[in-house]
């Protein structure tokens, strides 16, 4: 789906050296040795020649140093039976080899303003192609690939929202107690909405009305529903970064411990509007279900907020497991349900589930896969935010440990995959078509900010992890720039250049 927020200005990234004199710099000791060597096999020769082809389409540069004759000089060797042979440059096994397919023209499109990116080889280890990957940058919704990694190695693939009703202090009140759970549906049973198999606030009602009929024989008759939404902070509802209208185009809701069908007009739909309110939207749902569940009275009770205060409890329902959710939240790139997880990471870790804790828990449950988050910083889990910052580098690594770790399958699971699921079903078209069902990635976009980041097969077999990003200001035409791009990357594979 489609992520909006407001630009910033930041100060530009330092573009790295390019041409041979980049080259040379980013493989200087391999660069040295092979010299060395070649030195070593031609001193016979009276000169040194050295020659270098880089890219497609460039000249060979060729370098000849003039020597005077005095140094050219050998001495007569000693008489030696068997002379060892002399070093030649395919003794040393250290120099990288010399790749020769380039990207530098799809990487060099303007609709990707000032891009950056990071190509990883899964199977070395080595970065095939690096354009200020080390620089911390809003990644959009690739925010929530790490939301999806730190959840899952904090919650656990187990972990499922509670949503809970409570006997309240006073007779005929009982507390509706929010978990985080968006998931919540208010539709019919045997209806789903876009959480498939999510828990369903008819059954919640129903539970309610027995229970409580059962703990008050008397008055079983329940006039006063109490709202508690207190697991969220009421300060973080809204993050001063994102844009109100993203509520209104349906693109994500309120962060609220307490909603219904991630307070979408329509839970069928994944891009639906949302409300002001989708606390109240929850009670008045909660309401008329346990009207609908017989409780007695005729009447939907009334409605207000607070909290509970540790009243016997009279029923729960709980989500479907993080290893199920974690899939539609990359899948579609569902914001409501990647904010929900975060401050649930939060709360893991004793930081009250607040915005501001989200850099302190993220680094906390992502250290697990050994990948430095030197350079990260978290404002939001969704990636709705500008002042977010995700170092391309650090994306494409977090993917090679996606791809070597079975339990962080369900994310492999979840990503779009080109041409054909998710927000990349109408993506990869044309030319660009090469490359469909053979590269799954996160797509993402706010305001001057698009970026994609993934895992693919290459043409020539390889698997590569790659980040890429379109930085402002951009445009809608990013986003083709991009597949380009990523075909190319396709079909260099293991030949693929830095230059």
């Amino acid at each position: 789906m489609t992520e909006s927020s407001e630009p910033r200005t930041r100060r530009a990234a330092r573009p790295p050296r390019q041409g041979f004199a980049g080259w040379v710099t980013r493989h200087r000791v391999a660069v040295t040795a092979t010299a060395l060597s070649l030195v070593f096999a031609l001193l016979g020769t009276g000169a040194v020649f050295v020659g270098v082809a880089v890219g497609e389409d460039r000249a060979s540069a060729a370098i000849v140093d003039a020597v005077a004759p005095d140094a050219l000089a050998i001495p007569e060797p000693e008489p030696e039976p068997e002379p060892d042979p002399r070093p030649t440059p395919g003794d040393d096994t250290s120099a990288s080899p010399l790749r020769t397919c380039t990207i530098s023209t799809p990487a060099g499109d303007p609709r990707l303003g000032a891009f950056a990116g990071h190509v990883i080889d899964l199977e070395t280890g080595d970065a095939l192609f690096d354009r200020s990957g080390a620089v911390g940058q809003p990644a959009a919704s690739g925010m929530k690939v790490l939301t999806a990694a730190a959840a899952l190695a904090s919650l656990g693939p187990n972990f499922r929202m509670s949503t809970r009703v409570v006997a309240g202090a006073e007779p005929g009140t009982v507390v509706l107690v929010g978990g985080g759970d968006v998931t919540l549906s208010a539709l019919a049973p045997g209806q789903e909405s876009v959480y498939v198999g999510a828990p369903k606030l008819a059954d919640l009602a129903a539970q309610t009305v027995a229970a409580y009929a059962q703990a008050n024989p008397d008055a079983p008759a329940i006039t006063r529903v109490v709202l508690d939404s207190s697991y969220f902070p009421e300060a973080d509802h809204w993050d001063s970064t994102w844009e109100r209208r993203l509520m209104g185009q349906g693109f994500t809701a309120e962060v609220t411990a307490l909603q219904v069908d991630g307070d979408r007009s329509n839970p069928r739909v994944q891009t639906s509007p949302r409300s002001q309110d989708p606390i109240g939207r929850a009670g008045q749902a909660f309401a008329q279900a346990l009207a609908a569940a017989g409780n007695p009275g005729g009447q939907p009770a009334a409605i207000e907020r607070g909290t509970a205060s540790g009243g016997l409890q009279l029923a729960e329902v709980l989500s479907q497991p993080l290893s199920q959710l974690v899939q539609p939240m990359l899948r579609e790139s569902d914001n409501s349900l990647a904010e929900t997880i975060g401050r649930l990471i939060s709360h893991h870790y004793g930081l009250g589930g607040t915005a501001a804790s989200l850099t302190d828990a993220f680094t906390r449950a992502l250290s697990t896969y050994s990948v430095a988050t030197d350079g990260v910083l978290i404002r939001d889990a969704s990636g709705l935010s500008f002042a977010n910052e995700i170092p391309p580098a650090y994306l494409a690594q977090l993917f090679t440990v996606i791809e070597r770790t079975p339990s962080m399958s369900e994310i492999t699971a979840g990503l779009p995959v080109a041409g054909q699921t998710g927000t990349l079903r109408n993506r990869f078209t044309g030319a660009n078509a090469a490359a469909a069902g053979a590269v799954t990635a996160k797509t993402g976009f706010i305001t001057n900010v698009y970026t994609l980041s993934g895992l693919m097969t290459a043409a020539d077999g390889s698997r590569l992890a790659f980040s890429l990003y379109a930085l402002g200001p951009v445009n809608d035409s990013a986003r083709p720039a991009l597949d380009t791009l990523t075909t190319a990357i396709h079909a260099c594979g293991n030949n693929l250049s830095n230059l």
